[in-house]
């Protein structure tokens, strides 16, 4: 089978070659892979800039997959079920989704929800279901539409994107922030209320309260910028935190929650439990199925593709979502 197999010996090296179906990790669900998507994390396992891959060499990448499952020990699953797989280490600690097939744990799996296909699937991918875990936990928490402005950071990326998306279809007011000029038109059309230049959220939190701006946020950036909107939140906003594009470290202050009862809720998109995924999928598949995504950008590659679209993505330089044909 063709697959995108990381080497490294000493350097890392990436190339499409086949691979022995033999190779793959253990597991009670063989898939047929026909779809994958290209994520920043994937972008930098491939391109070496940023440990994510903790399994052997070599290795096959990809956080994301969807096609149906060929054999199956499980009595959960059975020959011809679409299914979607993101996150459980896949493409970091396992074989992951750059390749034509894949070894999965039966419990790790989701049904594919009627109406997506699995091209619609890794449209959405872990940046979708990312952003449908945060719109999940703001609306958990009480943001509700009409309460205040909820801001987007690196809205022009995948979760942006898709959380825009989402939180426009659901009634909220939202600002996306981006450092990205072309894009104000294409997040207009996701239904952003307001574009906010990303240097507003760029400078350090001081003083470490500020005038109450947000109701919520949906924060893929971290660093300085999440510090920030935790400094701008009003009182009782809930800031939902799911990345570390502007670096893992946070320098802000207790005040926001003991002095404005501001929440900072964690998304862990990797060990998201079954019941919880399966609520996040459907909200996706209902948004989809009423349009609300369309704006999304979506991007079709190959797997031959993937090593200059990888050094893209880490340089900013993509907008919505990369799909991999994996079979192209």
């Amino acid at each position: 089978m063709r697959a995108l197999l990381l080497t490294r010996s000493p350097d890392l090296s990436a190339a499409v070659t086949d691979v022995s179906e033999a190779d793959l990790p253990g597991g009670d669900v063989l898939v047929d892979v026909s779809h994958s998507s290209l994520n920043y994390k994937d972008g930098l396992a491939i391109t070496g800039r940023g440990k994510i891959v903790r399994g052997a060499f070599p290795f096959v990448p990809g956080i994301d997959l969807a096609g149906t499952v060929a054999e199956s020990a499980s009595d959960d699953w059975a020959p011809g079920d679409r299914v979607v797989l993101t996150g459980w280490g896949t493409g970091e600690d396992r074989w992951g989704g750059y390749a034509e097939r894949a070894r999965a744990s039966a419990e790790h799996l989701v049904r594919l929800p009627d109406g997506l296909s699995a091209e619609d699937a890794m449209w959405i991918g872990t940046a979708g279901f990312t952003a449908a875990l945060s719109v999940l936990a703001l609306e958990a928490h009480g943001v509700a539409p009409g309460g205040g402005p909820v801001a987007v950071t690196g809205a022009s990326g995948g979760v942006g994107s898709m959380a825009t998306a989402l939180l426009a279809a659901a009634g909220h007011e939202v600002s996306a922030v981006t450092g990205t000029a072309s894009a104000h038109d294409y997040l207009r059309a996701l239904g952003a209320a307001e574009i906010v230049g990303r240097e507003t959220l760029a400078e350090a939190s001081d003083p470490p309260l500020q005038k109450g701006v947000w109701a919520g946020a949906v924060d893929s950036v971290g660093g300085t910028t999440l510090a920030a909107l935790l400094a701008q939140a009003r009182r009782h906003a809930c800031v939902a935190a799911c990345g570390l594009a502007g670096g893992p470290d946070l320098a802000t202050t207790v005040f926001p929650f003991i002095l404005r009862g501001v929440t900072l809720a964690g998304i862990d998109s990797n060990t998201a439990p079954p019941d919880l995924r399966e609520r996040a999928w459907g909200r996706l598949a209902d948004a989809a199925a009423a349009g609300h995504l369309a704006a999304v950008e979506k991007t079709v590659i190959g797997l031959d593709d993937l090593v200059e679209w990888a050094g893209r993505i880490v340089d900013g330089d993509t907008v919505g979502r990369v799909v991999v044909d994996v079979r192209a």
